[in-house]
């Protein structure tokens, strides 16, 4: 048995682990096991990665590259690749990633159980809008080629699927061609959330990464205030090379510091600081600060304190964002309980094929909350309550928490989703939120 965390570090669980390093490895044995779970880089902030009581299949072995056609920019790879071998191949042939979450540190099969998205979501829409075709494991043995042609049901089932329909062995990967590894940025500074709706709206036509930092303890006439950040991809190279192994950090925070160093008033010091910093409007930069700014930092995850975080992200409709997003704000502001990582973007209208994908079109917030108990979530139930009279929905794989009632009114295709789920898969996550207990 091992002790397996979260992203989050909460819930962490004891379970055993069956590591895999062959696309065509045996099932481990059934005997006693009341299910199996994939499990990747453990980069999901939640628990949707978990399975207490039953196996996790560890893919990190399943990392050989199949095919890389060059002309085309169509990869090929085993499920356990993660984004940052990719970016290490692809890049100097010219290619990127057609859509990148904040770390580059996911396998490309959590990429697709997720279905991941970007800061170019209103151009290019999720991760699974590009995987051409892939490889599924069901327990009975039999291996599925799924595509948008082929299977076409199970696909949409295992795109934003949660791991749960089986084991994704491979994908096919449509990539995106550049002309260099460096980005035009600019960042501009807004004071209100009618001028982030502003610059997005303008951004959105023009720019094709576009992404908010916010200010989420800000109140009063001052609420709303952030950071803007869009960027393109440039035609000139950067005269100062950028990384040359986008696998590695630059330094790991090596323990956990005491959690009391992070509250109101240090977090509420560094959102004053970080809104009135010095800003460059104008700057060409390498795309891996860009995308990855938290990336250099190994365990970074281990600055909350051993009690862990949770990181609550969700999606309000456009229609309804201008009056959810400033309650949201103003129930965390009430609440003393800050979180500097916070994040504001809109959503496009390009359509996820995932049947249970999170991204659609509206404004998407994310943050990061210490864990003070009972304090935090009676925090993350209220901001459920904003979230759910809103019509919008909570992201499955930042969660650690949602009730099965919030789950089922974001997700209401849940109940078709079911049908295709692998009999032996399952996770405390979909337990969780299906009612059908949970073991911790």
């Amino acid at each position: 048995m091992t002790r397996e965390y979260s992203w989050g570090r909460y819930p962490d669980v004891e379970q055993p682990l069956y590591p895999l390093r062959w696309e065509v490895d045996a099932w481990p044995p059934t005997t006693g096991v009341t299910s199996m779970l994939a499990h990747g880089q453990g980069r999901s902030y939640g628990d949707v990665a978990l399975n207490p009581d039953g196996v996790l299949l560890m893919t990190d072995g399943l990392d050989r590259f199949i095919e890389l056609d060059t002309q085309n920019g169509i990869l090929r790879c085993e499920a356990g690749v993660t984004l940052a071998d990719i970016l290490n191949l692809v890049v100097s042939h010219g290619w990127f990633l057609p859509v990148t979450p904040g770390t580059k540190f996911v396998s490309v099969g959590g990429a697709i159980a997720n279905d991941v998205h970007g800061k170019n979501h209103h151009r290019a829409g999720t991760f699974g809008c590009h995987i051409n075709r892939l490889g599924l494991r069901r327990s009975d043995g039999q291996l599925h080629e799924c595509s948008a042609a082929e299977n076409t049901r199970l696909f949409a089932a295992t795109v934003g699927g949660l791991g749960l329909t089986g084991l994704i062995v491979w994908a096919e990967i449509q990539l995106k061609k550049i002309k260099s590894s460096a980005i035009e940025q600019q960042a501009l500074r807004f004071a209100s959330l009618d001028e982030f709706f502003t610059l997005s709206d303008e951004s959105d036509q023009h720019w094709e990464y576009t992404v908010a930092w916010i200010d989420c303890l800000a109140r009063g006439n001052q609420l709303g205030r952030g950071i803007f950040y869009r960027g393109n991809h440039a035609d000139t190279q950067l005269e100062q090379p950028g990384p040359d192994d986008y696998r590695k950090t630059r330094f790991t925070l090596p323990v956990s510091p005491p959690g009391f160093l992070l509250n109101r008033a240090t977090v509420k010091l560094f959102n004053q600081w970080y809104y009135r910093k010095p800003l460059k409007s104008e700057a060409l930069v390498h795309f891996d600060p860009f995308f990855y700014p938290l990336d250099k930092i190994g365990h970074w995850n281990r600055l909350y304190g051993k009690r862990g975080f949770f990181q609550y992200q969700c999606v309000i409709p456009r229609d309804r964002a201008r009056d959810a997003l400033p309650q949201l704000l103003q129930a965390i502001a009430e609440s003393g309980q800050g979180s500097f990582l916070s994040v504001l973007k809109q959503f496009g209208d390009v359509p996820s094929p995932g049947m249970l994908s999170f991204p659609r079109p509206g404004v998407t917030l994310a943050l990061d909350f210490a864990n003070r108990g009972r304090k935090t979530l009676d925090l993350l139930d209220r901001l459920d309550g904003i979230t759910v009279a809103s019509e919008g929905a909570v992201y499955p794989a930042k969660d650690a928490r949602m009730s099965a009632d919030a789950f089922q009114h974001y997700y209401p295709r849940w109940e078709t989703f079911q049908h295709y789920i692998d009999p032996a898969f399952s996770s405390r996550f979909w337990r969780r939120v299906t009612q059908q207990g949970v073991s911790a």
